[in-house]
């Protein structure tokens, strides 16, 4: 016996096929954003639960450490000040952030130019590199002043060495074909860099872009701590000496907030700009 095959209701089938995969898709992506959302906020929550229990079951002074309440109460009735002295730190990390990584990205194109160079001070970065965030802040508030230079100077250091790291990463793993590909075309070094190498190490570099968006607010506060008045890291010293725990508490969160507000702007900046992956080299 034969049986007939319907052409129209086969692609009828297919197309219904189809349609219901792209449909459980874009449900399986609907609830991975989601579950992106959901579970971070679950997890500060979660957090927030068992440090608000262990003070009230633990029966912990308030000098030693505030209830969350009382640090939220801090954040609302104090948020001028907080305000205030997060603005000297966030005009620090910033400056020193962009400072740090265009010398970071200069120097690595030097670098990968001249290898010379990088053979002969390549091993200098990293020795300064080795040398403690707290033994470089002295030297340079002594170089400096007592201003916002060394404040700068020490989140720019900090954001320069995992910029330079990965940048010359980066533009040293592009594919040997296409290289080869561009030396054939008589392309000249400023095409090769600006259309093969850059392109290639922007996943590299915005990488170390997020790490540095982080300590360089780390380092400004570090700089802070000696020979300041203002800032984060200075407010955190006189709550220390105050006991003023809620004080304390809720400036390391205005801290970390900006932060994480840092690293979020340049992680949307980066989906932005590179939409495409890093090329191993073969």
């Amino acid at each position: 016996m034969t049986i007939a095959l319907d052409d129209g209701g086969f692609a009828t089938n297919r197309a219904a096929a189809i349609r219901a995969a792209e449909d459980a898709f874009r449900a399986r992506q609907a609830r991975a954003r989601l579950r992106r959302r959901i579970l971070p906020v679950a997890g500060i929550a979660t957090l927030i639960g068992v440090w608000a229990a262990l003070v009230y079951i633990l029966k912990v002074p308030t000098f030693v450490a505030p209830s969350p309440q009382l640090v939220a109460a801090t954040l609302v009735g104090r948020f001028g000040i907080l305000m205030t002295n997060l603005l000297p730190t966030a005009i620090e990390a910033i400056s020193g952030f962009l400072l740090g990584n265009a010398a970071a990205i200069l120097i690595a194109t030097v670098f990968v130019h001249k290898k010379s160079m990088e053979q002969a001070f390549f091993p200098v970065v990293v020795l300064i590199n080795t040398i403690p965030v707290v033994a470089k802040a002295p030297i340079l508030v002594l170089l400096l002043g007592n201003g916002m230079e060394p404040k700068i100077a020490i989140a720019a250091l900090i954001c320069f060495f995992p910029t330079l790291v990965n940048m010359v990463r980066g533009l040293e793993s592009v594919n040997p074909q296409s290289l080869e590909l561009m030396k054939v075309l008589s392309a000249s070094r400023r095409e090769i860099f600006f259309k093969l190498r850059m392109p290639n190490a922007l996943p590299y570099l915005f990488s170390a872009l997020k790490i540095a968006a982080s300590t360089a607010v780390i380092g400004a506060i570090v700089g802070e701590w000696i020979g300041s008045t203002t800032g984060i890291g200075a407010l955190i010293i006189q709550s220390t000496y105050n006991f003023d725990s809620a004080m304390l508490y809720a400036t390391v969160i205005v801290g970390s907030a900006f932060s994480v507000l840092f690293f979020l702007t340049i992680t949307l900046i980066e989906r932005l700009v590179v939409r495409w992956q890093p090329v191993a080299a073969v």
